[in-house]
């Protein structure tokens, strides 16, 4: 965080305190047949605030989607079990000790939940959220697509040393043709890439408008699906050796996954999220050519995802069934290199001590957790020891925030109070 913008945190922090919990009142979206301009929420604008905290949650309704089936047996069960972790405090980077409510608000959480073995510890809903409402999670949808890659090595379907051409010929002369199927979960491919939100000419805004996320400019039409777009990247420098966040080569993971496994990840995901006892049907944005947007189109209830993350906790076993090896589990907690990480100076401030292993953000600093993360606010967080399960969706205003860093030390805080 450079020196300006610690002030600026602590100010935020301040309006939150002086206004009420309910202070940022959700506008009156989508209301009226059809709703007036101001208050539309499209394609073109579903992103950006006020227009996101609807758009979050609906995105079906303005893309196409493809269903990750629930499955037809009960509902998991979850125990109410409060614990008055609202005033629960930890000291942020600006300096100030924050509250778990104080931050909530102030990050624009939309849903949040706190959950131990089988048992909800704090569950609150914000902004006309509600618990069948499922919100994305944007680049979260990582870390799935990245577990069920992993169980593909354990299965002997996936090599994690061959080159992604191997897999997908169509790579060859791209950026990832002769990267490993390792470097690519590891994000570890040299590619001349830009993951940059609020520029509309980055690579990262091509993939969007490639995927479907927002409508392409005329300049960038020529792509009509991932399949397009992904063998047009060009590679920069050697690969291995460092950690190079790109959210295009989660979507060269999962074409791999698709041609090794003979599934698209939709299908791989529905094996275990059909068997986990979920309360809705998730889905995945499709781009135009009906392909899931594995990097970050996946959308849930606050509660699925704590169930998925509860099926991690307890090392891939759920109801008696073992739906993921605990091998792929062992290797996920793992992690990695840590100072490998650490180079990325931007990553290793929001989440200092992790490494990055399978598309999963990992701490064995102090710990043995791992994190999902995505833009505008959304986590998934599980810390194994304890089996703390924490989630969170929001609809900040930026895609990165001077939040996020505090969101980090919120969760862990959490799980260092209830593991003690």
């Amino acid at each position: 965080m450079n020196q300006n913008t610690v002030p600026l945190l602590a100010s935020l922090y301040n309006e939150t305190n002086e206004s009420s919990l309910d202070g940022r009142m959700t506008p009156l979206l989508m209301q009226g047949f059809p709703a007036e301009p101001k208050r539309r929420v499209t394609w073109n604008n579903w992103m950006r605030p006020p227009f996101n905290q609807w758009g979050f949650r609906n995105l079906a309704r303005l893309r196409p989607s493809i269903d990750v089936q629930a499955g037809c047996g009960p509902v998991s069960a979850l125990t109410q079990t409060p614990k008055a972790l609202d005033q629960l405090h930890f000291d942020s980077e600006c300096g100030l000790s924050v509250s778990v409510i104080d931050h909530l608000v102030a990050s624009h959480t939309d849903a949040f939940m706190v959950m131990q073995g089988d048992a909800v510890l704090f569950e609150r809903y914000f902004n006309d959220q509600r618990p069948q409402d499922r919100h994305v999670m944007f680049s979260v949808t990582k870390s799935l697509i990245g577990t069920l890659g992993e169980q593909l090595v354990c299965d002997g379907i996936l090599n994690p040393q061959l080159p992604a051409a191997f897999y997908v010929p169509e790579l060859l002369g791209s950026a990832f043709g002769d990267a490993t199927v390792r470097q690519l979960f590891d994000m570890a491919v040299g590619i001349d890439y830009s993951e940059v939100y609020d520029d509309p000419n980055s690579e990262s805004s091509q993939y969007g408008y490639a995927c479907g996320f927002q409508p392409a400019p005329a300049q960038y039409a020529q792509f009509e699906s991932l399949y397009q777009y992904l063998p047009s990247l060009k590679k920069r420098g050697s690969h291995g050796g460092f950690f190079h966040y790109v959210t295009a080569t989660t979507e060269a993971l999962a074409w791999v996954m698709e041609r090794a496994s003979g599934k698209a990840c939709d299908q791989l995901l529905q094996d275990i999220w059909s068997q986990l006892g979920c309360e809705r049907d998730g889905y995945f944005m499709a781009d135009p050519w009906g392909r899931s947007v594995a990097g970050a189109g996946f959308s849930a209830t606050l509660r699925d995802m704590a169930r998925f993350g509860r099926l991690l906790a307890n090392d891939g076993r759920h109801d008696g069934q073992q739906l993921l090896s605990s091998e792929t589990l062992a290797r996920l907690f793992a992690g990695s290199d840590p100072t490998i990480y650490a180079e990325n100076t931007e990553f290793s401030h929001w989440t200092p001590g992790a490494s990055y292993r399978s598309q999963w953000y990992v701490f064995n600093d102090h710990s043995q957790a791992i994190m999902a993360g995505g833009i505008h606010g959304q986590y998934l967080f599980v810390d194994k020891p304890s089996g703390v399960v924490i989630v969170k969706q929001s609809s900040l205003t930026e895609a990165v925030s001077p939040f996020d860093a505090d969101s980090v030390r919120m969760l862990r805080a959490i799980a260092a109070h209830l593991t003690h």
